[in-house]
């Protein structure tokens, strides 16, 4: 009887899963672990909202497993070690795990790799199951990664990637290896109220709605921050509840304008991917260096103070702040005008923005979140990194009518037209009736202040 184990990670799901398949294929028993790695817990990345949101996709990966006749494996401590641990006790000769993209992902298969070998046995590490395309598989001829996106999309859009793979019908798993309790989402404190549900059963039905209602208006309506015609399927493609291969090949065979600007916003996930596994010191370091020498937090603390809670008297900025405190999810749009004010208009460093986003977002991602801050601080792959969003300007573009404004700021919710944006024009008793902020700083002192540090002028 030959057993296999594979190494669930990033990919929490049974359809469309490389190392599962291959395992399948290669032993008669197979052992579905998961770590709960100490390493990530003791590095603070281990946030409330992404714990929570792990609980339910664990649970529900269990749940399909145990459909099929199989169970899942909890272990806590080293990944290396646990896993070492489980192939000696069930004679397992490989080990099935999806390749990583961060720099830590790629030291954990590496020490994996080396432990396993000692002791006679192999590690098998498949592409194509976090990203669509690998990290480092497309480059450019004078580098090891792009710099800039649209040579990178043209490049990306040539592959092809490989055929989605169905759900397995059938998983046997030996009955030695012991398992920890699955968490539960009841037992983690700090949640976001309104966090949504994880788990594959939730990524499928979510994926299914979303393709047949607003795939086909998402090129006119991913910018409207109220009608919210996003796809908000980020926190699954985090933790791997959706295969980004099936999103690719599914959209694409649905077709049309909304289609090719979605395959376009899950390219923009894989540059970053691609740029931080060339570069894995831009994590926490400037990618491209413009001698900023940032306000630090407490240089600035009663203004980041603000920020975070989402009273900064400028209200798109204080609505995206809030909606991620509520869902633990900012609209995209949301985020690139938070840390546009954070970095540009209060000149505060990228970082300290990066870090509260990390502690909220349950899509929290290093790649995504640390290079989005990073275009947005003009210190990433922004062509124009001297760009400022004007915050009055773009919620009147992107939030005409303030309904956005209006749902997560409350104390706004008797304004209408201009004066949802700009409350502080308001007179007499109408301002004072707002239990709302004056603007924690011009934005005309703001702008020169940047362009100043900036060499601008």
């Amino acid at each position: 009887m030959t057993v296999a184990v594979v190494l669930f990670t990033a990919d929490l799901r049974l359809h469309d899963h490389p190392p599962l398949r291959a395992a399948l294929a290669s032993a008669d028993e197979i052992v579905p672990l998961f770590v709960r790695d100490g390493a990530i817990e003791a590095a603070g990345f281990d946030a409330p909202n992404r714990r929570a949101f792990l609980a339910d996709c664990l649970r529900d990966l269990d749940a399909g497993l145990r459909d099929r006749g199989g169970r899942l494996v909890v272990r806590s401590g080293d990944v290396a070690d646990e896993v070492c641990a489980i192939a000696s006790e069930t004679g397992a000769d490989e080990v099935h795990v999806a390749a990583g993209v961060s720099a830590y992902a790629r030291r954990r298969e590496e020490r994996l790799r080396e432990a396993l070998e000692s002791g006679g046995r192999r590690l098998r590490v498949h592409d194509g199951v976090v990203t669509a395309v690998a990290a480092g598989a497309v480059t450019p001829a004078s580098s090891d990664h792009f710099a800039v996106f649209t040579p990178y999309f043209r490049r990306w859009s040539e592959e092809r990637p490989r055929d989605v793979f169905g759900a397995p019908r059938a998983v046997r798993v030996p009955t030695g290896p012991r398992s920890e309790q699955i968490p539960d989402r009841g037992g983690v404190s700090g949640v976001s109220e309104g966090l949504p549900e994880g788990g594959e059963q939730a990524a499928r039905k979510a994926f299914t709605a979303w393709r047949r209602r607003g795939l086909g208006a998402y090129e006119e309506q991913h910018d409207d921050l109220a009608g919210d015609g996003t796809s908000r399927l980020s926190p699954h493609l985090h933790f791997g509840t959706l295969s980004p291969v099936e999103l690719v090949h599914r959209s694409r065979e649905a077709g049309g304008a909304g289609a090719e600007a979605f395959v376009r916003q899950l390219c923009w996930r894989e540059f970053h991917y691609q740029v931080l596994a060339a570069r894995p010191a831009a994590s926490w370091k400037n990618y491209r260096d413009k001698q900023d020498r940032w306000r630090s937090e407490k240089e600035a603390a009663d203004e980041v103070e603000a920020w975070r809670q989402g009273r900064t008297g400028y209200p798109v900025v204080d609505a995206a702040m809030r909606q991620l405190r509520h869902e633990g999810w900012m609209h995209n749009r949301g985020r690139l005008l938070a840390a546009s004010f954070l970095t540009k208009t209060l000149y505060v460093d990228w970082r300290v923005g990066a870090r509260h986003f990390l502690d909220l977002l349950v899509d929290g991602d290093i790649a995504n979140n640390q290079m989005n801050w990073q275009w947005m601080a003009g210190t990433g792959t922004d062509s124009r990194p001297n760009r400022v969003l004007n915050p009055v300007v773009q919620g009147k573009r992107l939030d005409p009518d303030g309904a956005y404004v209006r749902r997560w700021v409350p104390e706004l919710a008797s304004l209408s037209g201009s004066a949802v944006h700009e409350p502080w024009k308001l007179r007499g008793e109408e301002r004072d009736r707002l239990d709302y902020p004056e603007p924690v700083v011009d934005l005309s002192e703001g702008l020169t202040r940047f362009r100043q540090a900036r060499g601008l002028e």
